[in-house]
């Protein structure tokens, strides 16, 4: 097996493990009647703003990529830009979809079990968010730089990636942000000034919404931001490699292997990563200063 496969192939393993971690937390039951209704209505708020939102973006990056596709960039960029938009997205849906169901658990985890239950299960919740950003950026980046990226002539078709990690970063966190923004004010204005009802009270309608912003803005939007940000320093550092001069060549050593550095470095933390989300769940019940 060629070593430009293990990326993507670590991509795949850090899904694997995101689906596992998820299982358990599907498992694990929401006992009190009132937590689920609240939750639900959250967890369909956010479900539906999200389609709603990437029904917009999906326009979007058609024509996008149709205007990439017939331009210089070429097909093969147009090709790029698509994964890395589907990547972005894909990390951002399931973040999001994991997040509202684990935020009831967690509530109950700590109202019945204690602390360490609660650690556990909301770590376990922002973790998946974790590894769907690191594994898509892996799988997405390790598969086209086995396609192209092996040699300079080519590599510049890996920037379209970034590009469309860019595209849904940029709906996802303004979306986002304006988004819970908006409830949050709104939810003040009319609960606390104008009903005399105490904030986050579930009687206001708009806490509801409130709680949607908090999740589309917090945890889609962050993590398409984190996802453009993680892959487009590995694009970055890519580029540089292969645009160095046969001079800086000789005293760095050989082109290829150091254009494939960074995505070793990255397959490497996804790694370390696994082995934190292990670590955390063995010392959990450990007093928080040790």
């Amino acid at each position: 097996m060629s070593l430009q496969a293990v990326p993507a192939l670590l991509g795949i393993f850090g899904l694997v493990v995101a689906f596992v971690i998820y299982s358990l937390i599907a498992r694990q039951q929401v006992s009190h009647e009132k937590i689920a209704s609240i939750g639900q209505q959250i967890h369909i708020g956010a479900m539906a703003f999200m389609r709603r939102e990437y029904s917009i973006l999906f326009a979007f990056v058609v024509v996008l990529a149709v205007l990439i596709g017939f331009s210089n960039l070429g097909l093969h960029t147009m090709y790029a830009f698509l994964v890395g938009a589907f990547c972005s997205a894909f990390a951002g849906y399931v973040g999001m979809f994991t997040a509202t169901k684990a935020n009831t658990r967690t509530t109950t985890a700590a109202h019945d079990q204690g602390a360490s239950a609660a650690l556990t299960t909301a770590f376990y919740g922002g973790s998946i968010m974790g590894l769907c950003v690191a594994s898509m950026g892996l799988l997405g980046l390790g598969v086209l730089y086995y396609a192209y990226g092996a040699n300079a002539e080519s590599a510049h078709t890996i920037h379209g990636f970034g590009m469309g990690a860019s595209v849904v970063a940029l709906f996802s966190r303004v979306g986002g942000g304006i988004f819970t923004k908006s409830a949050d004010v709104g939810a003040d204005l009319v609960g606390k000034v104008e009903a005399g009802i105490p904030e986050d009270d579930p009687r206001n309608p708009a806490v509801i919404a409130d709680n949607v912003g908090d999740n589309v803005g917090d945890v889609a939007g962050m993590g398409s931001d984190i996802f453009e940000s993680y892959c487009g320093s590995m694009i970055a550092t890519i580029a540089i490699a292969s645009t160095l001069s046969l001079t800086m060549q000789e005293q760095l050593g050989n082109q290829n292997a150091l254009m494939g550095l960074p995505l070793a470095l990255s397959s490497i933390g996804l790694l370390c990563s696994v082995a934190g989300i292990v670590l955390v769940k063995l010392l959990s019940s450990m007093s928080a200063e040790k």
